[in-house]
């Protein structure tokens, strides 16, 4: 596959806003590794393989265990994540997954028995800006380096 456009070259202005929305949410207090757990679910749910190559190599920069990136797909039957980042790899995927049942209560109150009100709105940002990362590599189809 190649391809299909530089959408940055293309419309650097809108490609700029995205950016000051990943900025911000990297300016938010959660933990690093926590922030690339969210970024690979979300792209191996929406099948990104640029993302998930990026956020792979990004997860192992900030500590991260092969183990842990390579179980991610099984979270829910691997014991290697805290209940606090199994709420949030649930989150990730309602979110993620909108449109099959939309974010089910117990998801939500599961994540906010874990995080204040400030934090969770700030994970659910993380959530939807990699997943419109996701769309924007998905539809230009953004090849791994």
């Amino acid at each position: 596959m190649e391809q299909r456009m530089n959408l940055a070259g293309e419309i650097p202005a809108a490609y700029k806003a995205m950016s000051g929305l990943e900025a911000y949410v990297q300016s938010t207090g959660i933990e690093k590794s926590l922030m690339e757990l969210i970024k690979i679910r979300a792209s191996q749910v929406n099948g990104c393989a640029f993302c998930i190559d990026m956020h792979s190599k990004d997860a192992r920069k900030a500590g991260e265990t092969e183990q842990r990136i390579y179980m991610l797909n099984a979270w829910r039957e691997a014991p290697y994540y805290s209940d606090s980042e199994r709420a949030v790899l649930a989150l990730t995927e309602a979110v993620t997954l909108v449109t099959q049942g939309h974010v089910p209560d117990d998801v939500y109150a599961e994540a906010a028995r874990h995080f204040d009100t400030k934090r969770l709105g700030e994970i659910i940002m993380a959530i939807v800006t990699i997943n419109a990362w996701n769309r924007i590599a998905i539809s230009t189809r953004m090849m791994p380096q």
